[in-house]
């Protein structure tokens, strides 16, 4: 590894994780635990973006593959184009009727910690579990930094869902939940075969996050835009955002706070996601979280490293509590 990226890497690591920056990163509820040490997001996101930005232009020099400049060709003919404000295919799966939640469930290979996942199976593996078991999307973080992952994994998974095409349930849309600091990730994630990518607002600003949004759209791909307070969310909702992630906010009060009393532009539908953070014990404090956040109108909660502390215990693997995040009544 270059040595920008060592120090790179150490910074973080140092500071609070490998994982700081990633919306799975913070611990954040309405119980009382230990948190994680902790520095200005802006400051995090500033290192993890020229880290990312380094890791883009590398690939670049070592040879784009013919598919992946197609449609980096088609993004820039695309020019300036007009946002859709409707609900894209993913969008309309996961937002459902009051009174319920979707769940986005993420795979990764890496911990906040910053070790590997003990026993984590394969895509092959993970894949069906997390459909059969009733998630509405399924994230990959393809960053090997944060989260030990790959495109390939990316479109492991993506080859997975499609087998079960002809299958009950059928097919989950797949996310990628990469670090967007360039057009060219977004081509790799078409050319992977995810419907969605994820832009952290906070990092890249206000106008990659429009020009990342109208390339994502070139090629069909939908935009999570994940972010950390309520003037954010409101901002990225003005800018055409239709799903909003609240990511790094502790309790399920201030991220219903976020949401609360957005002004939505007319024939706008906007989508709210919120990150549930891992507790730091063995408990299965998550669950009830999640049904807190849908008590307090979150359309879905997206959810990564509480689906692997238990490892891989029968009654407590991911697709255990991805079925029991969805299942609970409405209060």
């Amino acid at each position: 590894m270059p040595f920008f990226s060592n120090f790179i890497f150490v910074t973080i690591f140092l500071l609070g994780g490998v994982d700081a920056f990633s919306p799975s990163s913070r611990v954040g509820n309405s119980f009382s635990r230990n948190k994680q040490i902790s520095s200005p997001l802006y400051a995090l996101g500033v290192l993890a973006r020229k880290a990312k930005e380094a890791d883009v232009r590398k690939y670049c020099e070592e040879g784009v593959e013919d598919a992946v400049m197609e449609d980096y060709k088609k993004i820039k003919a695309a020019g300036e184009i007009e946002q859709r404000k409707e609900p894209g295919p993913l969008q309309t799966i996961l937002t459902k009727r009051k009174g319920t939640i979707t769940i986005i469930a993420e795979y990764k290979r890496k911990v906040e910690n910053g070790g590997f996942i003990d026993e984590m199976f394969d895509p092959e593996i993970l894949s069906p579990s997390f459909r059969e078991h009733g998630a509405s999307g399924i994230a990959v973080m393809a960053d090997e930094r944060m989260g030990g992952c790959t495109y390939e994994d990316l479109a492991r998974f993506v080859e997975e869902q499609r087998r079960a095409k002809n299958d009950i349930p059928g097919p989950v849309m797949v996310i990628n939940n990469d670090l967007i600091v360039d057009e060219v990730q977004i081509a790799q994630s078409s050319v992977a075969g995810a419907k969605a990518v994820v832009l952290a607002f906070e990092v890249i600003g206000e106008e990659k996050a429009v020009e990342f949004m109208k390339a994502a759209q070139a090629l069909d791909l939908e935009s999570i835009v994940s972010v950390s307070s309520k003037e954010n969310a409101q901002k990225a909702i003005d800018l055409g955002a239709t799903m909003i992630m609240i990511v790094n906010v502790e309790t399920v009060d201030e991220k219903a706070e976020c949401i609360n009393e957005l002004n939505i532009p007319d024939g706008q539908q906007v989508t709210t996601i919120a990150m549930i953070d891992a507790y730091l014990d063995k408990g299965l404090h998550e669950i009830e979280e999640a049904w807190a956040c849908r008590d307090k109108g979150f359309n879905v909660v997206w959810v990564a490293d509480a689906l692997y502390k238990s490892g891989m215990d029968p009654s407590e693997h991911p697709g255990a509590i991805i079925k029991s995040m969805s299942q609970k009544k409405f209060s």
